[in-house]
């Protein structure tokens, strides 16, 4: 699947992904190849990204899009 992590300031990360794991407001979920559609919040804390290699990156909360094997998150801020 192909993953954007994009902050108001640039393009933090945009590549493929087999696995993306997020810190949910009501707790961490994972996002696999062909999941359902979905709009959630997301809290503080460590998205991990598994594909080639793996990738750690801590967001001040935002928003995650999943649809049709992509997945956007507009994080309020890398930290």
């Amino acid at each position: 699947m192909t993953l954007e992590i994009i902050t108001p300031d640039k393009k933090v990360f945009s590549g493929e992904a087999t696995s993306v794991t997020l810190p949910g407001t009501e707790g961490l979920f994972q996002i696999l190849n062909n999941h359902a559609a979905l709009v959630s919040t997301l809290g503080k804390g460590n998205i991990i990204v598994e594909g080639s290699s793996k990738e750690t990156f801590t967001v001040d909360g935002g928003v995650v899009e999943v649809l049709n094997n992509k997945v956007l998150v507009l994080a309020e801020a890398i930290l």
